[in-house]
């Protein structure tokens, strides 16, 4: 049994952030409904073109990721038809999520207050750009605004001399990290009702999730009143620790070293990349002389690993005893031994997609595909209660699809 087999889910999102939060409730065993336009549906279904990938027909992954495993439904929330309906799924719903801008929760009859007059047991949970209190709390966003752009992300990591800032890796960067703090905060304010009987109004935005992340860099810089700031372009990594950086192979790749303690791990590193007598050489007989002649250290390592592709230093590096990894690209981390034996990736109907990062009892979730727009209207209204005469007159109405 998953840990949120029984729960209801009401959510009321559009594009990546929110409806990920949901993507991980469904994941952990929730029944989660997602409401859309009845006539447009979600905005995130017309998102063909995210950088230079295109994708042509269906399924779209870019919809997938955030929205396995749910039922959808088709809904015009404006009409008072479509609203009692609404309503309806409120009463029997566990969460309430919802994306909205307050100004929409206002007027769409969908906001604290509202949603707690139908059902004074639900959690509440929103998703936002720049939280829910100042002056721009109604504003709105993205990750690449802001968790990205805003909360400091892009700065830190763009060179100086770069002209402009470091874009994001990839489409929905901020919106799945942060929609998994969504989830988890739910949780927890499920365990909450659970043992006390009070709902909780959860809250997470991006800007949060993005500052959050960035936690130790921005505590730092507070402490000593200035910004942290990227190595020039090309850098090995660390001034101070050889083993803490970037090396190019043979074959153009790069493998990073993180071995913060440089002492512990020199004699090791060098008999790996058969240079044993630099284990002996007086510039690097303790952490600390390592620490002052990182140049000459890292120059070495620079020649040597250089003579090898990563392939073979791969081989030989699996009885290193320090922390390495492959700099790898999307593609070469979708066929990663260590990521397909523990199950990051897995199928959901056509696509294969990769897991949110939790598992219960050493198993990875098992996954069904995205629902096409408004699939299962009329499945939910049954459930709901309604007959057939009802649903038909809601048709007729333009309140469902």
């Amino acid at each position: 049994m998953r840990p949120l087999e029984g729960i209801r889910v009401l959510e009321v999102a559009m594009y990546g952030f929110v409806p990920s939060a949901g993507a991980v409730l469904g994941d952990w065993g929730a029944d989660v409904v997602k409401v859309e336009h009845a006539v447009t549906g979600d905005p995130q279904r017309g998102l063909r073109q995210t950088g230079t990938f295109k994708v042509e027909g269906d399924p779209n992954p870019n919809v997938e990721h955030a929205n396995r495993g749910k039922r959808s439904i088709g809904l015009d929330m404006s009409t008072p038809e479509g609203r009692e309906v609404l309503y309806d799924l409120v009463r029997r719903a566990d969460v309430f999520l919802t994306s909205f801008l307050p100004s929409a929760r206002t007027k769409f009859g969908i906001d604290v207050d509202d949603i707690r007059a139908i059902n004074p047991a639900i959690v509440y949970a929103r998703g936002s750009a720049l939280g829910p209190r100042g002056q721009e709390a109604g504003k709105g966003g993205y990750d690449m605004t802001a968790f990205w752009a805003r909360a400091g992300i892009a700065a830190t990591l763009t060179p100086a001399g770069v002209e402009g800032m470091v874009s994001p890796p990839g489409p929905a960067f901020g919106d799945t990290i942060s929609g998994t703090n969504l989830a988890g905060g739910i949780a927890a304010a499920l365990l909450k009702r659970e043992r006390t009987g009070e709902p909780s109004v959860v809250d997470v935005s991006l800007l949060g999730s993005g500052l959050w992340s960035m936690g130790h860099t921005v505590a730092l810089s507070l402490h000593l009143d200035k910004p942290m700031l990227a190595g020039p372009a090309g850098a090995h990594g660390s001034p101070s620790n050889p083993l803490s950086g970037l090396y190019a192979t043979a074959d153009s790749r790069y493998l990073a070293f993180v071995m913060l303690q440089p002492g512990k791990f020199w004699a090791d590193v060098c008999r790996h990349i058969d240079r044993p007598e630099l284990a002996d050489d007086p510039r690097f007989a303790t952490g600390e002389l390592i620490a002052a002649n990182t140049a000459a250290a890292v120059e070495i390592l620079q020649q040597t690993l250089a003579t090898r592709t990563l392939a073979e230093w791969t081989r030989r590096f699996a009885t290193l005893a320090g922390p390495w990894a492959p700099v790898q690209d999307s593609r070469q981390a979708g066929d990663d031994p260590q990521i397909r034996a523990n199950e990051y990736v897995v199928r959901a109907g056509e696509l294969e997609l990769v897991a949110n990062p939790v598992q219960f009892d050493v198993a990875a979730p098992q996954l069904q595909a995205a629902p096409e727009f408004a699939a299962q209207t009329e499945e939910i209204l049954l459930e709901l209660g309604l007959d057939w005469d009802r649903i038909i007159a809601l048709k007729s109405a333009g309140a469902i699809t």
